[in-house]
């Protein structure tokens, strides 16, 4: 390559600065702006009112049975994913994919058409047992899953079909068992991805609104999450505007969190 060359690769036009810079200011200054309404002074007394306590709480545990649920589920469709022949994985991806590309409102009328009262599963399950989902503390966790799982399913598939299958192989030549090289062999190589995915996937799940609002409801101490809460507060009701904005910022650290520990779990990124 020549000396023009390699001054030409990476250059940006000076036009495109301004657009650039515009962008970045979109994206920055309103967390900027969150931050400076944050009243300090009362920040630790906001974040432990009983309410903000009721909602974080609700908002920690169903991600966390959320998470767990989306590694049961999530991760034999990823191994599926990345095992399956071109046409048939293009399909699952695709598939596994719809919940990030669809509105969450949507995916909450999914879910109540499939589990409410006049729903083909939700009528069963009233009728035969008397469990009725919609407006609980379980419509919560499946609304989080449904818009978490893709997160985990998506990081895990991505590093094990970037591992490829020849150590697989090899152990299998050498006698191993399909479950021995499973343990042993192909979660170990996409252990990386494994644990950025579950990093995704609770982020996902604890800032789940949409969903959430429409199939759970916002029942305090039921279904009121800290998303929940925060919107209830900028509407008159629930927590006052002090606590949304307390909770609005520990979001927020969350999310700047989850990015730092997805970098560091990334494969190649103490290179």
């Amino acid at each position: 390559m020549t000396s023009h060359a390699r001054a030409a690769v990476g250059f940006v036009p000076p036009v495109l600065a301004l657009p650039a810079v515009l962008g970045l200011a979109l994206l920055v200054l309103p967390l900027l702006a969150l931050i400076g309404r944050v009243d300090w002074t009362t920040l630790w007394a906001d974040i432990t009112s009983p309410t903000a306590l009721s909602a974080l709480g609700l908002s920690l545990g169903t991600g966390l049975v959320a998470t767990l649920c989306c590694v049961v589920l999530g991760v034999p469709l990823a191994l599926v994913i990345a095992r399956s022949g071109p046409r048939i994985s293009a399909v699952l991806r695709a598939i596994v994919t719809i919940p990030l590309v669809m509105p969450p409102m949507v995916g909450g009328v999914a879910l109540l058409f499939l589990l409410g009262r006049t729903g083909p599963v939700g009528s069963l399950l009233d009728q035969w047992w008397g469990i009725r989902i919609p407006f609980t503390t379980t419509a919560v966790v499946l609304a989080q899953i449904f818009v978490a799982l893709p997160f985990l399913v998506l990081a895990l598939e991505g590093s094990m079909r970037t591992s490829g299958t020849g150590y697989e192989r090899a152990a299998a030549t050498l006698g191993a068992r399909r479950w021995t090289i499973l343990r042993r062999v192909t979660l170990p190589l996409a252990l990386p991805g494994l644990i950025a995915g579950v990093i995704l996937c609770f982020a996902r799940a604890i800032g789940e609104f949409g969903a959430t609002a429409l199939f759970a409801g916002n029942a305090p101490g039921v279904t009121q999450t800290m998303p929940l809460a925060i919107y209830t507060a900028f509407n008159g009701s629930g927590v006052d505007q002090g606590t949304a904005v307390a909770l609005s910022l520990l979001l927020l650290v969350t999310a700047i969190a989850v990015l730092l520990l997805v970098r560091a779990w990334r494969p190649g990124a103490q290179q």
